[in-house]
């Protein structure tokens, strides 16, 4: 089975020790589980801009900064579809306060309607709960990330 190759830009964007994440109310948890704001790198983008990019796309909301690049992973997604995703992960921080929890609506091409995401934080310790490999890098954090505001 042949497998496509994706580039993929996801951000950990982190305030007072607790990880920005979101679930689709509308599908079954076993289906999706919670993740991490991201997605795909377009031809010709940075990553990093990719990264912002979906963070305000995603949560409807463009008060965040990039700190720095976290690292690189690969994920094969298979058995959910023949595909190798080459991961880049960010830091990012918020430059406003933001609630505690939100829904925000994703919108892709052609698709209709758009994805309801429900955004919530959780502490960075139960990062262990993200589906798909997309906690993979949140001990590159460090304890300084974990615990600053």
């Amino acid at each position: 089975m042949s497998r496509t190759v994706r580039r993929k830009a996801y951000v950990y964007c982190v305030h007072d020790g607790r990880l920005l994440v979101f679930s689709h109310p509308d599908f079954p948890p076993s289906e999706v589980g919670i993740q991490v704001p991201g997605g795909s790198i377009r031809d010709g983008e940075d990553p990093e801009v990719a990264a912002l990019r979906e963070l305000i796309e995603e949560t409807g909301r463009d008060s965040f900064r990039i700190v720095r690049l976290v690292g690189q992973a690969t994920y094969d997604i298979s058995p959910y579809r023949p595909e190798i995703q080459e991961r880049v992960f960010f830091l990012a921080r918020t430059t406003d306060e933001l609630p505690e929890r939100w829904t925000a609506h994703e919108h892709h091409d052609g698709e209709a309607p758009p994805t309801a995401l429900a955004f919530f934080w959780i502490p960075l310790s139960a990062a262990h709960v993200l589906q798909a490999g997309q906690g993979a890098l949140i001990g590159a954090l460090g304890d300084e990330e974990a615990n600053a505001a």
